[in-house]
């Protein structure tokens, strides 16, 4: 262990609270798909800050984006115009396509609920009486406590009840269910169209064109949680484009801006325009800074066709572990589109592998006891997932015997 990072998980202990059980490294540099620890010791990245960094780090496109304008402005707050703001939306709306407006939050948390706020204005005016949001168990909107509440997951919410009202829970996947919960007191229904925190577990198409046409019977809105599956990750640029089920609103962050503090809500306009001055706000939500490097994250992730590589890659990752599958037995289901894969072990050894993969220089993350989650960046390569897989099947033989 370096002295910095022994000075680091000292001062760490006595100053921070205590609400994360970090992993024994410290990096200090990294480019593309490495990361580069404090000894100088080379790792590939398949976490990419929870699926935050698709360009990879330090792209410099985005480095040279932030460098100019933090020279320029950094701050004056959303009661002035700013460069970047107005055309990172612009882009935004471009890609959801048709008359859309754009919210600035700094992170998925705030995101979200600028959807639930905009959901109980919408039907404030459009459903009065409704209130709810319909959400599927195993789902995970945030941690503020609207969000959490959102959240399908008990054990992330007992500590902290009483949780806010008006949130139901139904199976994922689970038509009957999702139509016996969506009434007259429901406002929108709240769906990621791939579960992440959960364990990486996919909506079925047939579900999310039966959620659009149970909200359009019940004039309730259909709202996507594309906080870790937007731009890119899962191939089109958001992923409920490949259900072919448009939503009346979605939450972005994570790799907004490849990194950067930024969440955003688009909404259509006729949902969107439920807002008035004064019903929601960010004090550095939208900044010139972060706005001028989701344009520049934008624009590499479009011409560097990332969304082509997230499939063809993601393809040949999951071809991989099943293949893995097969020959050690150590898994028992693959899943998940794109750059964004989840592998369920057949016992719960997953933090084990994870730490395991860390010492032979892969950075990889667990959802719980028993499932591996990928999220590389999308720059990632068939040579660098042929590394991970080598890896993993010599990690799997030796923790199984």
């Amino acid at each position: 262990m370096g002295a910095a990072l022994e000075h680091a998980k000292a001062l760490d202990a006595v100053v921070h609270m205590h609400t994360y059980a970090r992993k024994p490294v410290m990096f200090v540099r990294g480019e593309g798909m490495r990361l580069v620890d404090d000894e100088g010791r080379e790792y590939l990245d398949f976490v990419s800050g929870i699926g935050a960094a698709n360009l990879g780090h330090a792209h410099p496109a985005v480095a040279m984006a932030v460098c100019e304008q933090v020279t320029k402005l950094v701050h004056v707050s959303n009661l002035y115009y700013v460069e970047h703001r107005d055309e990172l939306a612009e882009d935004l709306v471009a890609l959801f396509g048709g008359d859309a407006r754009v919210f600035f939050s700094n992170s998925g948390a705030e995101a979200n609920e600028g959807l639930i706020k905009l959901a109980r204005k919408w039907a404030e005016l459009n459903k009065p009486g409704a209130f709810k949001v319909v959400t599927a168990w195993r789902s995970f909107h945030g941690r503020t406590l609207a969000a959490l509440a959102a959240t399908g997951q008990p054990a992330k919410q007992d500590s902290f009840k009483p949780l806010p009202e008006g949130f139901v829970h139904v199976p994922l996947n689970d038509v009957e269910a999702l139509d016996a919960a969506v009434d007259e007191s429901v406002a929108a229904v709240l769906l990621e169209p791939v579960q992440g925190e959960g364990g990486v577990w996919p909506c079925e198409r047939e579900y999310l064109e039966a959620a659009r046409r149970i909200c359009d019977a019940n004039d309730a809105l259909l709202m996507f949680d594309e906080v870790q599956t937007g731009c890119y990750r899962t191939g089109p640029a958001f992923a409920y484009q490949g259900y072919g089920v448009a939503p009346d609103a979605i939450a972005l962050a994570k790799s907004l801006a490849n990194g950067l503090p930024i969440g955003a809500v688009v909404a259509s306009a006729d949902v969107a325009d439920a807002f008035a001055p004064g019903d929601h706000g960010s004090t550095f939500g939208g900044g010139p800074v972060v706005c001028a490097a989701g344009r520049a994250t934008l624009t590499a992730l479009e011409s560097e066709r990332l969304g082509a590589n997230a499939e063809q890659v993601g393809t040949y990752l999951r071809q991989g572990l099943e293949t893995l599958a097969a020959k050690t037995g150590a898994l028992s289901q693959v899943r998940g589109p794109g750059l964004m894969v989840g592998a369920t072990l057949d016992r719960p050894i997953a933090g084990e592998v994870v730490a395991a993969a860390l010492d032979r220089g892969l950075v990889m993350n667990n959802i719980g006891p028993d499932i591996l989650r990928f999220l590389p960046p999308l720059v990632c390569s068939i040579e660098e997932v042929d590394t991970l897989l080598s890896v993993l099947d010599d990690i799997l033989t030796e923790l199984r015997g």
